[in-house]
C-alpha cells in the first residue's frame, strides 16, 4: 500500500511537471512579447474579449486572469451634439479646400498599457488613431451599397454623403462604440498599441478639443484574414475598411480593424465645476 501511494504521489508530480513544462512553451512572458507570437501565419485571434451580439449592452472580457462582464454605455447628447457638429465643420472647411484641424473627434489620443516590446523598458503607450462611428447592424448593407455606389464620384459629392450619414446619426449609427484600424502590425512588425490590446483589451481614448471627453473601452481587434469571424464582425470589418478607403482612397487590401466598446464616459473639459474628468451620469 506505502509504494502504491509513493507511486500515486510521484504521477502527480510528472503530471504538474508535465503541465508546467507545457504553460513554458506557450506562455507569452509578461516582461517581454516575443515577436510573432501572437500570430497564426498571416493573420491572429484575439481570444480575451467576446463580439458582444447586435444590439446587446453588455461586454465579455478577460481581464486580471478571469472573465469579467461590463455594461457598454450610450454616448451622451453632449458628446453626440459636439461629434457630429465637429465633423460636419471639419468636412465643410476641407470642401472649400482648408486643412482639417488636429483636435476634434477624429482623432483619439488611446492609452494602452500590456506588454512591453523589446525596444522599450515600458509597456505603457500613447498613440492618435484615426476614429469614427460604426453603423447600426441592420444599417450596415445599406451604407455599405450608397459606398460603394458612389465611390467613384467626385470629392465634393463624396463629402456631401458623409455629411448626409452625420446628420441622420440617430438613425445610422450605433452609440456605444467607435471604430479605428490598425494600420501597421503584420506578423514582422506589430506596434505597442496592438501588443497592448492583444494582452490587456482595456484602452482608454481622449479627444483633445473643447469639450474634450475621456472613453474607458474594451477593444475587439478582427483580423481580415481571420476564418473564423462571424457575420457581424466581417460586416464591422467591412464597413470600417470601406469608409476609410472611400475618403483616403483604396489599398488594395484590408487593415485589421478595432473595436473600441464604451463602457465609462467622462467630460474631461477644462473650466467648469461639472466636469474636469468628472464620469458622465449613465445613459
Amino acid at each position: 500500500m506505502e509504494v502504491e501511494m509513493k507511486m500515486f504521489q510521484l504521477l502527480g508530480v510528472l503530471f504538474i511537471a508535465v503541465l508546467f513544462l507545457t504553460s513554458c512553451r506557450t506562455h507569452i512572458s509578461p516582461e517581454v512579447y516575443e515577436a510573432g507570437s501572437y500570430w497564426i501565419d498571416d493573420y491572429f485571434q484575439q481570444n480575451n474579449v467576446r463580439t458582444p451580439e447586435p444590439g446587446s449592452d453588455k461586454i465579455e472580457a478577460l481581464i486580471d486572469g478571469r472573465w469579467q462582464e461590463f455594461e457598454l454605455r450610450q454616448f451622451p447628447d453632449s458628446f453626440m451634439q459636439w461629434n457630429i457638429a465637429r465633423r460636419i465643420e471639419t468636412i465643410e472647411k476641407i470642401k472649400e479646400r482648408g486643412r482639417p484641424d488636429l483636435a476634434g473627434p477624429h482623432n483619439g489620443v488611446v492609452a494602452t498599457h500590456g506588454i512591453r516590446r523589446s525596444d522599450s523598458d515600458f509597456d505603457l503607450n500613447n498613440a492618435v488613431k484615426g476614429m469614427g462611428f460604426i453603423p447600426k447592424f441592420e444599417k450596415i448593407p445599406e451604407i455599405l451599397e450608397l459606398l460603394a455606389a458612389t465611390k467613384d464620384a467626385d470629392v465634393d459629392e463624396k463629402l456631401d454623403v458623409l455629411i448626409s450619414l452625420y446628420e441622420g446619426a440617430d438613425e445610422y449609427f450605433d452609440k456605444d462604440k467607435q471604430g479605428s484600424l490598425e494600420l501597421y502590425s503584420v506578423p514582422d512588425f506589430e506596434t505597442q498599441t496592438f501588443l497592448n490590446q492583444m494582452t490587456n483589451p482595456v484602452s482608454t481614448i481622449v479627444y483633445l478639443d473643447i469639450p474634450s471627453f475621456k472613453l474607458k473601452t474594451i477593444v475587439r481587434l478582427l483580423h481580415p484574414e481571420d476564418p473564423d469571424l462571424n457575420e457581424y464582425e466581417r460586416m464591422m470589418m467591412r464597413y470600417v475598411n470601406d469608409v476609410y478607403s472611400y475618403f483616403h482612397g483604396g489599398r488594395g487590401y484590408d487593415y485589421i480593424t478595432v473595436v473600441y466598446y464604451v463602457t465609462e464616459i467622462y467630460d474631461n473639459s477644462p473650466g467648469r465645476r461639472d466636469a474636469r474628468g468628472l464620469r458622465i451620469n449613465d445613459q
